[in-house]
């Protein structure tokens, strides 16, 4: 009853967030498209599981109370059955094949980087992450927020504080913009030990390994803020690694990259000041006797 109780719930997919949350009965359908090939996917082959697991537990539950022995029936001695035989074995190809064949589009479509419309590098350093848009001069270092980084250094916290800050352990300094509607493409590596880069609403997670460069893309449809951790043991302070994504229209996210480019822009010095060009001596003399009391003329003779 529970499982037909989680079925039941977990068809109302849409109405979930695109991050996870507590008691969550089914997988999100995030807000990417390939989170959503991943999503149709799961959906395709969680009804054939449930249609197979209605006729075989319904056909064990009336073998059971129809054919018991209270009932004084008698036992079949028959030990094979060859039409029997070839529909369990035909009919699980075919559901086999009806899955694998839009599971492999999918597949090869989430690995499609190409025709992206900008490249976002995301290196993964112990504990925080550093992006780089790339062609575009504007890099960030995205680390957990401070108000996090004391509540949890500070013995004295209480839960009344924890619960105050509503993102607490989830919430960064510096969050990564991403315009939505856009194919954006990601490499992903790091500069010590292997990080993983993993936002759930997104529906993959990359993998950060010194000296790989790893390959993804992502194109958001709605806005909004989106979440996530580093997704591999990565040393002491892997539980303090998030990730928060901050999707914004497009002509949001060009007002934004350029503000930034102006940020960033190294300042230009002040030009130096003209001298007053030096006065050639001939010139010097001209204005001297330009300037100097023209003599008396001398009195005409009587």
């Amino acid at each position: 009853m529970g499982g037909v109780a989680a079925l039941v719930l977990s068809a109302n997919v849409a109405a979930q967030s695109a991050d996870p949350h507590r008691w969550q009965l089914n997988m999100g359908k995030g807000v990417t498209a390939s989170s959503q090939h991943a999503y149709d996917a799961h959906m395709l082959a969680l009804w054939i599981c449930v249609a197979i697991g209605a006729l075989v537990f319904g056909a064990m539950a009336i073998a059971m109370f129809r054919f018991r022995k209270s009932r004084g029936v008698t036992p079949a001695t028959f030990t094979h059955n060859t039409t029997a035989e070839i529909i369990w074995t035909v009919v699980p190809i075919i559901l086999l094949v009806i899955m694998a064949v839009p599971a492999t589009r999918k597949l090869i479509a989430m690995y499609d980087t190409r025709d992206a419309a900008m490249t976002v590098k995301v290196t993964g350093v112990q504990w925080m992450w550093h992006y780089e848009y790339m062609g575009e001069d504007v890099t960030l270092t995205s680390r957990l927020d401070r108000e996090s980084d004391r509540l949890r250094q500070n013995r004295g916290t209480t839960r009344a504080e924890l619960d105050a800050h509503g993102h607490y352990l989830l919430d960064v300094d510096n969050p990564l913009v991403l315009p939505t509607d856009t194919k954006i493409r990601f490499v992903v590596t790091a500069d010590d030990v292997i990080h993983s880069w993993w936002v759930p609403a997104f529906g993959w997670k990359q993998d950060a390994i010194p000296g790989l460069v790893n390959e993804a893309w992502t194109e958001i449809l709605e806005p909004g803020v989106y979440r996530g951790q580093c997704a591999e043991l990565c040393g002491k302070d892997h539980g303090f690694m998030p990730i928060v994504v901050r999707a914004v229209p497009p002509a949001e996210f060009a007002q934004w990259l350029a503000a930034e480019k102006a940020r960033n822009a190294p300042a230009t010095p002040a030009p130096a000041p003209t001298e007053a060009a030096p006065v050639e001596p001939a010139a010097a003399a001209d204005d001297a006797t330009a300037q100097s009391p023209s003599a008396p003329a001398a009195p005409a003779a009587g």
